[in-house]
């Protein structure tokens, strides 16, 4: 069993690119389930295979620690964790291919408390990824890219996975904006170029600073464009997917297929 885990900003369409691609992985005759892990949504693009809400709610605790929803959020990421035992044989009863983790629309929920790195970390099966998602509306100019790289850049930090950097939504902009974002994800010198149209030189230089930095240690945004919509990019996704955990082979109609 193989785990990705699907991480991004509110609204980056994390739910949506869980169900899909799941659906690409059933085409495949994989056998893959959901596990929801955000115990506040109210609807969801799927039917969950596994989902949180029926281990923690989020009412509950409103309820008995006297909480707004906001708190309930925090607490109940909390005890998702001590819930982790119970999920895991769900998921083991199951016995899928792949598990896709949709995680929290409040991404610093799961990210950025010891609970969710927790569930990251002791979730068991054979190897994980993670996919983090560039929302298009965010990363509309160089600065908001870099900002948003670095975001990701401390999601790999936090939860130690080999990590694919996607830009969701690309069916919603146009196709010169698109190339233009991949161009300057893919080659730091072209972003680095973007920037000195920053009329704020302080930004300028500490953006400039930071992308120097992370071309250093060798961190590249090189994100996939992908369309939940369309499924445009899912191929290249999945390919991605492959080599990161069973190293480029994955299963079509019971053959070894390789990404590479």
């Amino acid at each position: 069993m193989y785990a990705v885990f699907i991480l991004g900003t509110a609204g980056s369409g994390k739910s949506t690119l869980a169900s899909r691609l799941v659906e690409w992985y059933v085409s495949k005759n994989a056998y893959a389930v959901t596990l929801n892990l955000d115990p506040g949504v109210i609807d969801l693009p799927y039917e969950p295979d596994v989902d949180v809400r029926e281990y923690v709610s989020i009412d509950e605790i409103m309820s008995k620690y006297r909480l707004g929803p906001n708190g309930a959020l925090i607490l109940a990421s909390d005890l998702i964790a001590d819930r982790l035992d119970e999920i895991q044989r769900k998921v083991d009863e199951l016995n899928p291919d792949y598990v896709i983790v949709d995680t929290p629309g409040q991404m610093e929920l799961f990210a950025y408390r010891a609970s969710g790195m927790f569930f990251a970390r002791e979730f068991r099966c054979d190897a994980k990824a993670s996919i983090f998602l560039f929302d298009p509306m965010l990363v509309n100019s160089p600065l908001n890219m870099l900002s948003i790289a670095l975001l990701a850049t401390s999601i790999r930090l936090r939860l130690g996975l080999a990590q694919v950097n996607v830009l969701s939504k690309i069916d919603l902009i146009k196709k010169d904006k698109l190339a233009e974002l991949i161009e300057c994800s893919a080659d730091p010198a072209r972003l680095e170029y973007a920037l000195q149209r920053e009329k704020d030189s302080e930004l300028y230089l500490l953006g400039v600073s930071i992308l120097k930095g992370l071309r250093r240690q060798g961190i590249s945004m090189g994100l996939l464009a992908v369309s939940s919509l369309t499924y445009e990019g899912m191929v290249n996704l999945a390919g991605a997917l492959a080599r990161m955990l069973r190293e480029g082979e994955d299963v079509e109609n019971g053959d070894e297929m390789n990404y590479a």
